[in-house]
């Protein structure tokens, strides 16, 4: 009968979260390093290439894959024989603690992203927690955990559907995963629950996320089974979909597809879609009562030897403290560009503070004229970095203020991941704008273009406050130049073509 001791469940977890927040399963870089050599559009290519060369620079630098650290979810199977010793609170108020060393470890700070309240003052807790924590009673005498980080990128594009019982799973995947866009940093894994009742298929599909990465063999033996069958006829008519990685159109959008179901009402079908993204942060452990459990780290040798550069000689460079509406109307799409001077960031909640702003009069803490914004909430630096990890976050969330932030605050261009909405589109052709693409998932690669950086508005708000970053040659894409064209919608477009007439179907 094993006891497990509070102090040592708290330690497992927070050992835990800090190994996934540094290293990828190496099922998955297995995974994205044979996408990356099969993959045939240079700009989903040198994607991949900068996420592989990001995570082996978390592995060797012990520093956050992404500057979105992730909710953390824990899944615990408690054998029925164990025992509890020295806990002075709930198992939550355990694993809570297990979260707040975690996020607040000196010589690795994780971004303190949960908010307390969600729907009024939306305050930042600073250390991440409280956890999203589930339970369930197995026989034994072991505690079982299952604890990830989910980014909330990928998780803003879960979805639920209430499907009849003779709809179709796969016409429903597809039609989701379409409108999906690429905020949830494609290549990834897609977790897919059918079944139960609403609440049981989102759990599942969650859970199903937490699997190892296993496509590969299914195609190399051929299904064993209807459920694997299905696996790969979704993973080959999503791919064939041409989103591609970073969704700029390519070979590969998903690199396997889990399911997990359960019985359900005779009237029902439920089905829930939940992605993983480039960030892919999960961790299983086992706890026999005998201390703290340490995952072993994995051999630097397992990642691609892939040494990714900017290509000074192709990309552009821009001054961007002489930066002008004018050279901002002739950048192309899908140029590569290597910006080098001063940004400033801001995200959700500074975009609303500023709207509040200026329908009252009150002048900005920060002159936005002519100048650049990052989409981005930064981690915490460490030693000397100028800034940790800093990678981009979802541009459509800030689709609704992107023209008071061009007509009204006086931007000329606007940089973060994944595409643009119609409207956001529309503004940046009025104004003569561009939206410019960072690479989502290659955060501490990014970083390491930033020289300088200082808060310049709204400290009160944490990860989200205003910043001044000095950046030199930081790697972006004009993902929607000054004529409204945006490469999200023409590098998938092109993409399908080629997979519809060159790539087999199955």
């Amino acid at each position: 009968m094993a006891t497990i001791k509070q102090n040592d469940l708290i330690e497992s977890l927070a050992a835990a979260l800090q190994y996934i927040s540094y290293y990828h399963p190496l099922d998955y870089i297995d995974s994205l390093a044979q996408a990356y050599q099969s993959e045939k559009n240079p700009a989903a290519r040198d994607a991949i290439e900068q996420i592989l060369m990001n995570s082996r620079m978390c592995a060797e630098g012990k520093r956050p894959l992404c500057q979105d650290t992730g909710i953390v979810n824990v899944f615990l199977k408690v054998g029925m024989g164990v025992r509890w010793e020295g806990f002075t609170g709930s198992i939550d108020d355990a694993i809570n603690e297990g979260v707040r060393r975690a996020y607040t470890l000196p010589e690795n700070k994780l971004r303190a992203s949960v908010v307390a309240d969600p729907q009024f003052e939306r305050k930042n807790t600073r250390d991440n927690t409280p956890a999203i924590v589930f339970m369930e009673l197995v026989p034994g005498d072991t505690l079982e955990v299952h604890v990830s980080a989910k980014g909330g990128g990928s998780e803003n594009k879960s979805a639920l559907v209430m499907l009849n019982p003779s709809d179709s799973v796969v016409d429903a995947v597809l039609d989701k995963v379409a409108s999906m866009g690429a905020g949830w940093c494609p290549p990834g894994i897609l977790g897919i629950g059918i079944g139960g009742t609403a609440e049981k298929a989102v759990l599942m599909a969650k859970e199903a996320l937490m699997e190892d990465i296993d496509m590969s063999e299914i195609r190399r033996l051929g299904p064993q089974n209807p459920l694997e069958a299905l696996r790969m006829n979704l993973c080959d008519k999503i791919n064939a979909l041409g989103i591609g990685a970073q969704g700029l159109g390519g070979l590969t959008t998903v690199l396997d597809i889990k399911i997990r179901m359960y019985p359900s009402h005779a009237a029902s079908k439920p089905l829930a879609i939940i992605p993983n993204c480039a960030a892919t942060r999960h961790a299983h452990f086992i706890m026999d009562g005998s201390g703290p459990v340490y995952l072993s780290p994995p051999p630097l040798s397992a990642w691609p030897n892939v040494k990714w550069q900017a290509d000074t000689e192709k990309s552009r460079r821009v001054n961007l403290d002489t930066l002008t509406k004018e050279e901002v109307a002739s950048w192309q799409p899908g140029q590569t560009l290597l910006l080098s001077g001063k940004l400033l960031t801001g995200r959700d909640a500074a975009h609303k503070r500023i709207q509040d702003m200026l329908a009252k009069g009150e002048p900005l803490p920060v002159s936005f004229a002519n100048r650049v914004i990052y989409y981005v909430g930064p981690v915490d630096p460490v030693g000397d970095e100028a800034v940790g990890p800093a990678g981009p976050t979802t541009a459509t969330r800030m689709d609704k203020f992107t023209d008071m932030m061009l007509a009204q605050a006086g931007l000329i261009a606007m940089i973060g991941k994944g595409e643009r909405g119609t409207a956001a589109i529309a503004s940046i052709k009025k104004h003569r704008s561009a939206y410019l693409m960072a690479v989502g998932g290659a955060a501490y690669l990014v970083s390491k273009a930033i020289k300088h950086a200082r808060i310049v508005g709204f400290a009160d708000l944490g990860m989200e406050a205003i910043y001044e970053f000095e950046v030199e040659d930081m790697p972006v894409t004009v993902a929607v130049d000054s004529t409204g064209i945006s490469v999200h919608e023409t590098g998938p477009r092109q993409w399908r073509e080629y997979i519809l007439q060159h790539i087999p179907r199955s």
